[in-house]
This record gives structure tokens, sequence and C-alpha cells, in this order.
């Protein structure tokens, strides 16, 4: 691939799956500083796997696993702890927002307190991705990620009901 088709590809990429990549950056950077970094890295990451990309699979799977295998790579690297206030955990990813739903708000909150391999499972899971496709991704059997994405959902909603009762 020639560096101006590579760029194109890059560029498209960019435009059309930004959401996307922000999305992995949420669950793995929690301030504005560690966002932009990690984002940086995964769009840099984005640019060379561009000249690897052969279109057997959709460029949103391609894109996922880049990605996450980098927020991973990077978030074992940094070895920081999530301690913001929810507010800024979802800056990037809302349209608006003043008005973050507070029940997105804590299942982004959740889903950093999840193991590295469980992150990304539940992001893919709220994607709709299927097991089929996660396990491409992830580089895993698809029993394995149901088995994971069983006790992820078991976990979230004890998580939810202890919350719920906290609250009321």
């Amino acid at each position: 691939m020639d560096v101006s088709h590579q760029e194109e590809l890059f560029s498209i990429w960019i435009k059309e799956y930004r959401h996307l990549l922000f999305k992995v950056v949420n669950i793995y950077a929690v301030d504005f500083a560690d966002k932009e970094d990690l984002f940086q890295e995964i769009s840099i990451q984005v640019w060379h796997s561009a000249r690897r990309f052969k279109g057997h699979s959709a460029a949103s799977t391609w894109l996922y696993r880049v990605a996450l295998n980098t927020a991973m790579t990077w978030s074992t690297r940094e070895k920081k702890h999530r301690s913001e206030p929810l507010e800024s955990v979802l800056v990037i990813a809302q349209e608006s927002p003043a008005e973050i739903d507070e029940r997105l708000a804590w299942l982004y909150e959740e889903v950093q307190k999840l193991g590295d391999i469980d992150k990304p499972l539940c992001l893919l899971l709220l994607e709709g991705y299927s097991y089929k496709e996660m396990a491409g991704i992830l580089g895993m059997s698809e029993s394995n990620i149901g088995v994971r994405i069983h006790r992820i959902k078991k976990h979230l909603t004890q998580r939810a009901s202890k919350q719920y009762h906290h609250e009321h």
C-alpha cells in the first residue's frame, strides 16, 4: 500500500470511527491528559495498521482490535488507578456533557473497574458485537467469551442492585 492510499484510509477511519476510538479511550483513561495521550497513541497505531489491513474483516472490527490492544498495552504501562469524578469520565463521548445520563456514567465507572480482559468484552457487548466477532477481535474462544460475559452481567447486576438499594 502506498503512502497516499494509507493517508486516505487513515483519514476515512478517523472521521468515520472516531466515536468507536473514543469509547475505547474512555474505558481505559480517566483524566483529560491521559485521554489525549491514549487517543494519540491509538491514532498512531491505526496509521501503522492501515498498511496491514487486507479487508478480511470489517474496518470497525479491525479498528476495535487495534484500539483495544493499544489501550491494554498503554494501561499496563501506565499502571494508573482511576479515581476521577464521574463528570470527567464521559466528557469526550457525550454529545452534550451537561446532559450526562447518570446510568450511563455509572456504567462507564463500573466498566473501568473491570479487569483488562473484561473491559473490552463489555464494550464490545454494548456495541452489539456477536460472540464470534468478539472472539476474533480479542483472540479468545466463543465459549470463553460467553462465560466471561455471563460473569460480567452478574457482577454488574449485583453492583446495580447495591447502588439502587443504597440510594433508596
